[in-house]
């Protein structure tokens, strides 16, 4: 008998189509593996077994009613723990949020639900999204399924894991700095970054509002390209959400699967050749560009010279919005609320409250960020950072008039053990290195297995133009049509 959870989303979906699985039986093997695995993957903070099965019926119900649905109904998908869900817990990987469960669904969810997907849960996720390891959880971190005892990148490591365990086909994550791409990177599964605008922010938990972008997490690009198509689009409720259609990325990853790249011109950014990156990565690298070659594609080197400030002016820019966003956490409107014991002032409750329910790497950055904006320091750090923002994003907008698409490793290292980053925050923060220009610029970006370094995987970046999205899909599915995809040892 098919193992359900070895197939692909597109697989699944077309056996439910067909009759000849149900959603419940997909939504079940599911279930059962998470259950036999997630001990020590970790990767889930919440499994909603009850919710999953009850919408895997309503699909099986609709379909023998002859009703029709959409291209993933039936099949299951893991959601980053930052987006709200209707009755369901949203924590944000934080004690402060502990047992919330929202009135509302995020637009994100909600649209999950319309196309007949069955949502398992909610994963694992460093607090408020900071973090490259998801180590910084409060509720204790993720294992890499290639390596238990390492990482499996960060902020959205949990969505990753569970790809690569099999405990989803399908995932949901938000990239901020790369916290889509980085941990798919490093477990050796898709994660695109759509255009900033193209997917929608309501009801998502907000880190760095200006920066902040939900996307699909996958086994493969086709399987990434359909989830995209199912969360993107003009959402009126989300002030920034662009009001355009996503451009076809389904039909680009299907035209990109045919290995065939003749009259595409892609980019390598001088800046990241070598760019403190592991040998193997490069050599990983290395071998794609190659390979790229022979699919037709056209490699030239281009400089932009501004991403080496993209990570400091990143971690100013991204602490001081979330210094302005953590505001709300004051034990007074909803969450963790201590030291109300009627003797204590409302500035020792929001006090104590926070002093608990923030963690130490949130507590950093807010700190980083009110005094990025206090009075005095405010043109000096965050005006400059939002200035060379400016410059990179100049330097796209150069790098695009010569070449369809960039290039780059999508990270500089493999998998690093667990604890051995936590003490040095530097060391921590470079995971992002390559990922954080396209953030500060707003474009699209995704990371696809590209080899292996040390038996570890090892991710390639392709970044598009804004609202180019179907760009980086066809990149990433022909590179992918040729060194095909990873598994990682059973666990």
């Amino acid at each position: 008998m098919t193992d359900l959870t070895k197939l692909t989303a597109t697989e699944i979906a077309g056996l439910v189509a067909a009759g000849e699985t149900s959603a419940v039986e997909v939504t079940q093997a599911h279930l059962d593996r998470i259950a036999a695995v997630d001990d020590r993957v970790h990767a889930f903070l919440h499994v909603d077994a009850e919710g999953a099965l009850a919408a895997a019926r309503d699909v099986d119900e609709r379909r023998a009613a002859g009703e029709r649905l959409g291209p993933l109904a039936g099949v299951p998908v893991a959601v980053k723990d930052v987006l709200t869900t209707k009755g369901v817990p949203t924590t944000v990987g934080s004690k402060i949020l502990e047992g919330w469960r929202p009135p509302y669904d995020s637009t994100i969810v909600r649209r999950l639900r319309a196309a007949g997907t069955v949502m398992l849960g909610k994963t694992n996720m460093d607090e408020f999204a900071m973090g490259s390891s998801t180590e910084y959880s409060a509720y204790g971190p993720t294992h890499n399924p290639w390596d238990l005892n390492r990482i499996p990148g960060g902020s959205g490591g949990g969505s990753a894991a569970a790809l690569a365990a099999y405990e989803a086909p399908l995932a949901i994550g938000s990239d901020t700095g790369g916290s889509i791409r980085q941990p798919g990177a490093v477990t050796g599964t898709v994660g695109a970054k759509p255009t900033y605008g193209g997917t929608s922010r309501y009801g998502l938990v907000a880190f760095s509002s200006s920066l902040d972008t939900p996307g699909p997490c996958a086994r493969t690009v086709l399987d990434a390209a359909l989830l995209h198509e199912v969360i993107g689009g003009h959402d009126p409720a989300d002030s920034t959400s662009i009001p355009q259609p996503v451009p076809d990325v389904v039909a680009a990853a299907k035209r990109g699967a045919t290995g065939d790249l003749t009259g595409v011109k892609l980019g390598i950014v001088s800046e990241f050749v070598g760019e403190g990156a592991e040998p193997g990565v490069m050599a990983a690298f290395r071998e794609s560009v190659d390979t790229l070659t022979k699919l037709g594609a056209e490699i030239v080197e281009v400089s932009c010279p501004n991403f080496k400030y993209a990570l400091p002016a990143y971690y100013l820019i991204a602490p001081s919005e979330c210094s302005s966003n953590l505001a709300r956490f004051d034990g007074v409107r909803f969450g963790l609320r201590v030291g109300d014991d009627g003797n204590r002032s409302l500035e020792e409750v929001m006090s104590l409250t926070r002093e608990a329910g923030f963690g130490p790497e949130v507590k950093r950055r807010i700190m980083i960020g009110t005094y990025a904006l206090s009075s005095g320091y405010y043109d000096a750090y965050y005006g400059q950072a939002q200035k060379v923002r400016t410059l990179i994003t100049r330097d796209f907008t150069a790098a695009f008039e010569q070449v369809d698409a960039l290039i780059s490793p999508t990270t500089p290292f493999v998998a690093f053990p667990i604890g051995a980053r936590t003490s040095d925050p530097y060391q921590m923060y470079l995971a992002d290195l390559f990922t954080i220009p396209t953030n500060l610029y707003g474009g699209p970006g995704i990371s696809v297995p590209c080899g292996l370094s040390d038996g570890l995987p090892v991710g390639l970046q392709v970044m598009a133009p804004t609202m180019a999205d179907d760009r980086m899909y066809r990149v990433a599915a022909a590179l992918e049509s040729a060194v095909g995809t990873f598994t990682p040892p059973a666990l």
